[in-house]
């Protein structure tokens, strides 16, 4: 059961042009911050916030990785399993 304030989240997060380009990149394998904002023609922080809401809708994740002989660990995402669909009994059911 999905709730009101998920729902507007899920909106929210693809209601941007360039958030759905980066979920369609992140459903096809997952990213290193770094490599994805280059890919993009973008900031590493225009992309942060593009992948907030995206976090934030539940459509994708993050793990922080330590890489072998690098000191620094690097943040990777990956689109998440989901499945939307909205129609008059979802929305009737929302919760909120």
């Amino acid at each position: 059961m999905v709730t009101l304030e998920e729902l507007v989240a899920i909106g929210e997060a693809l209601s941007n042009p360039i958030r759905v380009r980066v979920l369609k990149m992140l459903c096809e394998k997952e990213w290193y911050v770094y490599e994805l904002a280059k890919e993009l023609g973008i900031s590493r922080q225009l992309l942060y916030l593009h992948l907030k809401k995206l976090e934030k809708a539940g459509l994708v994740e993050s793990e922080l990785r330590l890489e072998p002989g690098d000191s620094r660990a690097k943040k990777y995402y990956r689109a998440r399993q989901f499945r939307i669909i909205i129609d008059n009994e979802m929305i009737m059911r929302l919760e909120g």
